[in-house]
């Protein structure tokens, strides 16, 4: 079973929402049941729901993220994921400094379709900017997911 990891800093605003909608995405393609999708943050230092807007795009988009509780990223998260995907080039950064085993996993979601840049994070402003993290998100993963399957089918194929 494959898994992938979504990173951001706080783990309330992107990284929720990219989880449930690559795990959208994943069901989709009928990998649902054999793929595990979660996320994490670099700087969750208070276990917290994701953030109202957060909520509010997702449900826009049919996915329900209000159960969602704020992690810590820790070792065990990046020794088990098979895919490590980052909202920002500091979080890479930080992840490949802190966790150099798992370097080779740890990748910004942008360079899934074929670019470099971070995600803006949206915390504490209007609604409006979280719909437009949440529609930059749906196409990043739309647009990578044969790439995002590809790297975490791979690494995960590696495991005995």
């Amino acid at each position: 079973m494959p898994k992938i990891l979504i990173v951001c800093t706080a783990n309330i605003c992107r990284s929720p929402v990219g989880e449930a909608l690559l795990r959208d995405r994943l069901q989709q393609q009928n990998l649902g049941a054999d793929w595990m999708v979660s996320s994490a943050g670099t700087w969750a230092q208070v276990r917290r729901g994701a953030s109202r807007h957060s909520i509010q795009v997702a449900a826009d988009r049919g996915l329900d993220i209000a159960n969602h509780q704020a992690e810590m990223i820790e070792a065990h998260h990046m020794k088990d994921a098979d895919l490590i995907l980052c909202m920002e080039s500091g979080h890479v950064e930080a992840l490949r400094a802190e966790f150099p085993a798992y370097a080779h996993k740890i990748y910004l979601l942008t360079e899934m379709v074929g670019k470099q840049y971070s995600i803006s994070d949206p915390y504490g402003q209007p609604l409006e900017n979280y719909q437009m993290m949440a529609d930059e998100l749906e196409g990043l993963i739309d647009s990578g997911l044969s790439r995002i399957i590809e790297l975490a089918d791979a690494e995960g194929g590696k495991r005995p």
